[in-house]
């Protein structure tokens, strides 16, 4: 039931929290509905160059090193700065860090469109997800300021996890159509546009927040105690920022997620990647320590302990392992086998955000009758079938099976996502929501960039293995078995259209074949780390009555 005030000094009564901010129902899903607008483009630039790639390299004159940079910059940035920026946002305000991080992404958009080459490019997409790192932390907080009240708080938050997979989701369909009817370059310049309408819309809708004491008539509503009724205020005296524990925890994300992206090229026994796992272990755990001493901690150790925060994190982050890897995958097999132009296969791939709305809607249902651990465990179970079916395509399958794999798998995401956000951001002080909605998209931008990172790893090795050994076996010519030594199933492609015609559908044939072999081996690894998160999320994650208890020293949610 919703607390209710008295108002105008006679007997209209309001909810008590649109009495004590002034803002109706309406006005605070308008401001939600704003930033997620922000987590939309977000997504977007994620994924909008998936589609974009070979005019890309073609007009760049760009190598396959420089053309996985250019991808994988963004995602680089983005998990590499996220935490750090969390705790800033908590010091200086989340409607600021929001418009910054905007007008950073919109300028290195367009900077991004006009550029000349490989290396430009990839410091272009590097300036979209500082940008990212800066706006992401924010649009959760925005969420969880603008509703304290647990039953619309879980809505927006489904909401919000929607978007987010949408963003994503609709990357390629939108790069697909940008390139078909421009070139590759439109991909970047759609975002100016759309960062500026959000910026007018967060200056005129997300509210600017009263200058309050902690003493302020909302201390007593969960959720908008004291300093986080709508936190803007750049009062910095305190404790002093935890400059080291920052530094520390950007380094060895950015150390990190640089492994990662790199292990598939120069191979995961390659010195420089077991140095780079290395050094950043040591750099993250250096931060630890820092974290244990300092006054005022980037990271209280004490804010993800509780199984709460840490299991739902965990499952997030497994959850995008498979969901961004797959993506990647299926948009190689929808171009590469199927053949589908880029605007055809973005069309294609949109049943997986249709499903992924339609999971944290359920959500909604699952979660007030049997807990977050019910949606959370269910939506893993769901993604790992989908990613058994997925295992079992062949060559011959065609789209009909994908499309099951599609709606499965972003139901199951939706399913997941949702529960596990809300898990996250009502075990976190209100106070200190900025860091937990950091720590919360942290975890899914590593799962993201590992789970490219490790499916591509595995179809390229796969790949490349199978179609050598079927043209060695069927005693193929030299320019058929020359073929072998690409990695991509669309530079094979590439060489088939160079090729007599019986050759050409030989070497296709040959392709789809390695192509779908090696996509069963990244959908096994997917299925083993959903499962495996499943067993830790049934056997850790607190049960309904747990979770409606919070932790001591947080807000009643």
């Amino acid at each position: 039931m919703a607390e209710y005030a008295t108002v105008d000094g006679c007997s209209r009564e309001v909810p008590r929290v649109e009495a004590e901010t002034g803002l109706s129902m309406r006005r605070r899903w308008a401001a939600a509905l704003t930033v997620c607008l922000g987590l939309f483009l977000l997504g977007l630039d994620l994924t909008v160059l998936n589609v974009a790639v070979p005019d890309l390299r073609d007009d760049l004159n760009a190598s396959m090193r420089e053309t996985q940079w250019i991808v994988d910059a963004y995602v680089l940035a983005l998990g590499g700065l996220v935490l750090t920026s969390g705790g800033l946002m908590d010091r200086l305000g989340r409607r600021r860090a929001f418009v910054a991080g905007l007008v950073v992404c919109a300028v290195s958009s367009a900077v991004g469109g006009l550029v000349r080459s490989p290396g430009e490019l990839i410091a272009a997409r590097a300036g979209m997800g500082v940008g990212a790192a800066l706006l992401m932390p924010a649009t959760l907080c925005v969420i969880t300021d603008l509703f304290p009240e647990p039953a619309p708080r879980r809505r927006a938050i489904a909401v919000w996890a929607a978007v987010g997979g949408l963003g994503g989701a609709c990357g390629p369909v939108v790069g697909g159509w940008l390139v078909e009817q421009t070139s590759w370059r439109a991909a970047f310049w759609v975002n100016v546009p759309i960062a500026a309408l959000t910026v007018l819309l967060t200056l005129g809708l997300v509210p600017a927040p009263p200058r309050r004491s902690p003493s302020s008539g909302l201390s007593g509503l969960s959720g908008l105690s004291g300093s986080s009724d709508f936190r803007e205020s750049s009062d910095l005296s305190g404790p002093r920022f935890d400059v080291p524990g920052a530094l520390l925890s950007a380094s060895g994300l950015l150390v990190l997620v640089w492994a990662v992206i790199e292990s598939p090229s120069r191979g995961w026994t390659d010195p420089a990647t077991l140095v780079a796992y290395a050094v950043a272990g040591l750099l993250l755990a250096g931060f630890l320590v820092v974290e244990h001493r300092a006054d005022a901690p980037v990271l209280p150790l004490a804010l993800v302990r509780p199984a709460r925060v840490g299991t739902a994190a965990m499952a997030l982050a497994m959850m995008s392992f498979a969901l961004f890897g797959a993506l990647f995958v299926v948009t190689l097999y929808l171009q590469g086998v199927l053949g589908y132009t880029p605007w055809q296969a973005g069309l294609r791939v949109l049943p997986l955000p249709m499903g992924l709305m339609a999971g944290a809607a359920m959500s909604l249902r699952i979660t007030a009758r049997w807990g977050e651990k019910s949606s959370v465990l269910l939506g893993l179970l769901v993604v790992a079938g989908a990613f058994g079916l997925l295992a079992r395509t062949s060559a011959g399958s065609g789209y009909g099976r994908l499309l099951v794999f599609l709606v499965l798998g972003g139901g199951g995401a939706g399913l997941t996502a949702a529960a596990a956000t809300a898990c996250v951001m009502n075990a976190v002080p209100a106070a200190r929501a900025g860091l937990g909605s950091a720590v919360n998209d942290a975890t899914r931008q590593v799962g993201a960039a590992l789970g490219v990172a490790v499916q591509g790893s595995l179809l390229s090795g796969a790949y490349t293995s199978r179609l050598d050994d079927t043209l060695t076996r069927a005693h193929a010519p030299a320019s058929l078995r020359g073929a072998g030594g690409a990695d991509n199933v669309l530079s094979t492609v590439a060489v088939a259209r160079r090729l007599p015609p019986g050759a050409r559908e030989r070497l296709r044939a040959a392709a789809a074949d390695a192509f779908v072999h090696g996509m069963s081996h990244a959908a096994l690894a997917a299925v083993a780390v959903v499962l495996a998160a499943a067993l830790v999320t049934l056997r850790r994650l607190p049960g309904r009555d747990a979770v409606d208890a919070p932790p001591s020293g947080a807000p009643v949610q």
